[in-house]
């Protein structure tokens, strides 16, 4: 992450809202960055409880003028600081792919989740149009300050391998889309081409709701 740039860290992630449960009352945000997606949540949802986790300390601090609480650090080593049983949604927006086993973390949060709870995501999707078009014409795999190619993504995901993610770590996948569609002709031009099977190559993530099993 760059640590530079605040930008980077105060995304409102509008397009996540569809994915989350409308009777959802107390949430966390993992990777919560500068609070923004966790106010957002505050104004839309009522009476809404929102704490958050992030990595970055600098960040921290503006999130926690915004959010009911804030937990700074790594969650894979700071889960014991959340009850059991008490989120009804627990979000992780484009922060899955920075931690170094996200399928021992999902399992491992469940028991945070209450009897209704969810977990909601925002996942890169490495079989994204441009990422594709660089490494097959340009053979180029080049890591950049932002997006797939994140120099801290520690993970790279396809639309199918969340889904195996989540089955994995012991989740029913609820709702999944493509969510950021590009603007690219071409790239709509070969999923409309191909009836539908390089569909996927048109989104720059995945959004997806999941519920233990």
């Amino acid at each position: 992450m760059k640590n530079n740039d605040d930008g980077y860290y105060a995304g409102e992630r509008h397009e996540i809202l569809p994915f989350i449960p409308a009777n959802s009352r107390i949430f966390m945000d993992i990777g919560c960055g500068s609070g923004n997606f966790g106010s957002l949540l505050k104004n839309r949802f009522t009476n809404a409880t929102v704490w958050g986790s992030e990595l970055n300390k600098r960040i921290t601090d503006q999130a926690g003028e915004k959010l009911d609480k804030v937990i700074s650090g790594d969650i894979t080593t700071n889960l014991s600081e959340l009850p059991d049983h008490y989120f009804d949604c627990i979000t992780f927006n484009d922060s899955l792919e920075h931690i170094t086993d996200p399928f021992t973390l999902l399992t491992a949060i469940k028991p945070k989740l209450s009897d209704t709870g969810v977990i909601v995501s925002s996942i890169p999707n490495v079989r994204y149009f441009d990422n594709l078009r660089d490494l097959i014409f340009k053979k180029q795999w080049k890591y950049v300050d932002a997006g797939i190619l994140d120099r801290t993504h520690l993970r790279f995901f396809t639309g199918r391998s969340i889904i195996d993610m989540y089955q994995e770590a012991g989740y029913r996948i609820e709702a999944m889309a493509g969510i950021n569609r590009t603007g690219n002709s071409k790239a709509r031009a070969l999923a409309k081409l191909t009836f539908g099977w390089l569909d996927d190559i048109q989104y720059l993530q995945f959004a997806t709701r999941a519920k233990p099993v």
